[in-house]
């Protein structure tokens, strides 16, 4: 994985307050173990050998359906999605471009 802020479950860690406020270093860095714990939606995609959930054959599983509804992530899903088709290092890109 090129850069560590992409978060399986399709949250972008770059964005994220937590990154500096509890000085989270991205999820892949975490192995699945976030500041605030066990991450099961990371450890299945871990496990699975996948870079992101969007990788999943089973995507979008009930777990990462539910991650998204409950959490701070909302448009994780969708992200998943744009990340499938253009890539992550290109949507970054795009990302830094528009900054």
């Amino acid at each position: 994985m090129s850069n560590s802020f992409m978060g399986r479950c399709g949250a972008d860690c770059q964005a994220c307050l937590c990154r500096t406020s509890e000085g989270c270093p991205g999820c892949p860095a975490t192995e699945g173990k976030p500041f605030w714990g066990e991450c099961a939606v990371a450890v299945c995609c871990i496990s699975k050998g996948h870079d992101h959930c969007g990788q999943c054959q089973d995507f979008p599983c009930t777990a990462l359906k539910e991650c998204s509804e409950n959490g701070d992530n909302s448009d994780g899903v969708r992200m998943l999605e744009v990340w499938n088709e253009k890539g992550y290092d290109a949507w970054r890109r795009e990302q830094n471009a528009q900054s």
